[in-house]
C-alpha cells in the first residue's frame, strides 16, 4: 500500500513538473509594415544618429512572454522585475505565480526614469562631492556639499563659502552610490502572498518598437518555365531590451489594434504544420483567422538591431509562367451612365507589361501561406553565368493554392498601337457602335505570346458584333485576346462593340 502511494505521488510530481512551463522568454512579433516603403535600416540609422530612444513610426509591436524564478515576499511586499522592454505598455502586463495561485498583485509600477548624469547629481544634493577643475596649466580641487545642479553649473557649500563651479571640463568625485537609481527599465509589483519564497512566475506584456517584413528572391530559368525561391524575414528590435535564447513567433495577417497618438519620448514622460519547414525556416500554421510562423529553434533578438532569418528552406524547380500583357484602357471600367461623347476615346501606343506568375500549391513544391512582402526576380546571363536583376513587385498576404503574379516592367521589343477606326451613335435608338484596331509588333529574335485586355468602357450593356479573332469574356466588363507573334512579325486585332441603353 505504501509503495502504491509513493508511486502515485511520484507520478503526480512528474506530471506537475512536466506541465509547468520552463524558464525562458518567448516573443511574438506583429507587423503592419508596408513593404513598399518600410526600411528597417533607416530606423536603426536614425536611432544611432539622434541618440534618442524613440520608436515613433515603427509599424508593429511585440508580445513578450517570460517565465522566471524570482523571490516572492511573504505577506505584503515589493517585487522588482528588471530587463523588461523600455517601450512596454504597462496596461497590458499580466502576472501569474505558477507556484502559488493565491499570490495577488495589489499595485504595479513601471519605473523607467533611468540613471543619467543629471539624475545621478540629483541624488547627491545635500551630500559632499569633490571636483577637479582645470585652471590654466594646473588643477584646482574643490570639495563641498552639493546644493544644486542646473544649466551646466554646480552650486557648492564649501568651508570658505558658496561657490558656483562650471561643470565643463571638471571631473567629479562622488561617494557611495545612493539607492533608488535604476539602470534598467523595471516593473515593480506590490504583492500579497501567503507562502513567499522562490517561485516560478510568468509575465506577459506588449511592447512597441518591434516589427518584421518578408522578402522573396526568385531565379527563373532561361525558358521562363521553372524557378527557385528563397524567402527571408527581416526582424527589427528597437524595444529597448534584448531577448536571449528566445522562442520566436511571427503573426501574418491584418490584426486590428487601436493605435494611440504619437507617443512622447520616455525622457518627457512622468509618473497544420508546413511540410517543407525544418531547422532552416519557420513552421507555419493557421491561428484564429491569421497565420502563425514559429521558429523551431531558439534565437537571440538583440536590441537596436535587425536580423535576417530564413522564412522557409529554398525551393527549386517549381513551375512558373511568363506573359506579356497589353492593357490599353488602364483598368477603366463602365461608368454610372452611358458616355455619349464621340470625342471620348482611349487610343494610344503602349508596351506590354511583363508578368511572371506561379501557383502557390503543394503540387508545385510550394503551398505555404506567403506573408506580404517584396519579391525580386533574377535571371541567369548565359554568357557568364551571373544572375541579373530583372524586376521586383509587392505581394499581399497570399494563401496556399492561390496564384502569385509579379509585374517586372515593360517589354522593350514588343509594341502595340490602338486606334479607333469608326464610331456611330443613334440617340433615338439608344445605340452606339465603336470599332477598334489594335496592331501588335514583335521585334525580338524569338516568337512571343501576347495577351490583350480590352474593356468596353462606354456603358455596361454591350456586345461584340464583329471580331477578327476569337476572344474570351473574363467578366461583365472585360475581354481577352491571346495572340501569337512570330519573330519580327506583326498581327492586327479588329473588333466592333455595340452599346445599347
Amino acid at each position: 500500500m505504501l509503495t502504491c502511494s509513493l508511486l502515485a505521488a511520484a507520478v503526480l510530481h512528474a506530471t506537475t513538473t512536466a506541465d509547468k512551463p520552463q524558464e525562458g522568454v518567448s516573443l511574438t512579433v506583429y507587423s503592419s509594415a508596408d513593404p513598399a516603403g518600410f526600411n528597417p535600416q533607416q530606423f536603426i540609422q536614425q536611432q544611432r544618429m539622434s541618440g534618442m530612444d524613440n520608436i515613433w513610426g515603427v509599424p508593429g509591436y511585440g508580445v513578450i512572454k517570460e517565465v522566471r524564478r524570482v523571490a516572492v515576499p511573504k505577506g505584503t511586499g515589493a517585487l522588482s522585475f528588471t530587463d523588461v522592454a523600455a517601450w512596454i505598455d504597462p496596461t497590458t502586463v499580466s502576472f501569474n505565480d505558477l507556484d502559488d495561485a493565491k499570490t495577488t498583485v495589489l499595485e504595479q509600477n513601471f519605473q523607467f526614469d533611468l540613471v543619467s548624469p543629471s539624475k545621478l547629481l540629483e541624488k547627491y544634493i545635500g551630500r559632499e562631492i569633490s571636483l577637479a577643475v582645470t585652471m590654466g596649466d594646473g588643477v584646482s580641487n574643490v570639495t563641498g556639499t552639493l546644493l544644486s545642479s542646473n544649466q551646466g553649473s554646480l552650486v557648492l557649500k564649501t568651508d570658505t563659502g558658496v561657490k558656483i563651479v562650471a561643470m565643463s571640463g571638471a571631473q567629479l568625485q562622488l561617494g557611495d552610490l545612493p539607492g533608488g537609481l535604476l539602470t534598467k527599465p523595471t516593473l515593480v509589483w506590490k504583492l500579497a502572498s501567503e507562502s513567499g519564497g522562490e517561485h516560478l512566475v510568468r509575465t506577459t506584456y506588449q511592447t512597441a518598437g518591434m516589427t518584421w517584413r518578408s522578402d522573396y528572391n526568385i531565379v527563373i530559368n532561361g525558358s521562363d518555365t521553372k524557378g527557385d525561391i528563397t524567402a527571408w524575414v527581416t526582424l527589427m528590435n528597437l524595444s529597448g531590451a534584448s531577448f536571449s535564447n528566445a522562442e520566436l513567433k511571427l503573426v501574418a495577417g491584418d490584426v486590428h489594434k487601436i493605435e494611440a497618438s504619437r507617443p512622447m519620448p520616455r525622457g518627457m514622460m512622468r509618473g497544420e504544420a508546413m511540410a517543407m519547414a525544418d531547422a532552416a525556416g519557420f513552421v507555419e500554421k493557421e491561428f484564429a483567422d491569421f497565420h502563425l510562423y514559429t521558429l523551431p529553434r531558439r534565437t537571440d533578438v538583440l536590441q537596436n538591431s535587425t536580423q535576417q532569418i530564413a522564412l522557409f528552406p529554398p525551393v527549386s524547380g517549381f513551375k512558373v509562367s511568363r506573359e506579356l500583357v497589353f492593357d490599353f484602357t488602364g483598368g477603366i471600367g463602365a461608368p454610372g451612365q452611358p458616355i455619349l461623347d464621340r470625342d471620348f476615346v482611349i487610343a494610344s501606343k503602349a508596351k506590354p507589361s511583363i508578368l511572371v506568375s506561379f501557383e502557390n500549391k503543394k503540387e508545385n513544391s510550394l503551398g505555404m501561406p506567403l506573408p506580404k512582402g517584396k519579391i525580386r526576380v533574377y535571371k541567369e546571363d548565359p554568357s557568364d553565368g551571373t544572375l541579373e536583376f530583372i524586376g521586383e513587385d509587392l505581394i499581399d498576404h497570399t494563401p496556399r493554392n492561390e496564384t502569385v503574379k509579379i509585374r517586372l516592367g515593360e517589354a522593350f521589343d514588343v509594341v502595340g498601337e490602338r486606334i479607333r477606326s469608326d464610331f456611330t451613335i443613334d440617340n433615338a435608338a439608344h445605340r452606339m457602335t465603336e470599332t477598334f484596331k489594335i496592331e501588335l509588333r514583335n521585334q525580338k529574335s524569338a516568337a512571343q505570346k501576347v495577351r490583350v485586355i480590352e474593356r468596353p468602357y462606354r456603358w455596361s450593356n454591350w456586345q461584340v458584333t464583329k471580331k477578327s479573332m476569337e476572344f474570351e469574356k473574363l467578366d461583365s466588363a472585360t475581354i481577352r485576346f491571346d495572340v501569337d507573334l512570330a519573330s519580327e512579325g506583326s498581327r492586327t486585332i479588329e473588333y466592333t462593340v455595340v452599346y445599347t441603353w
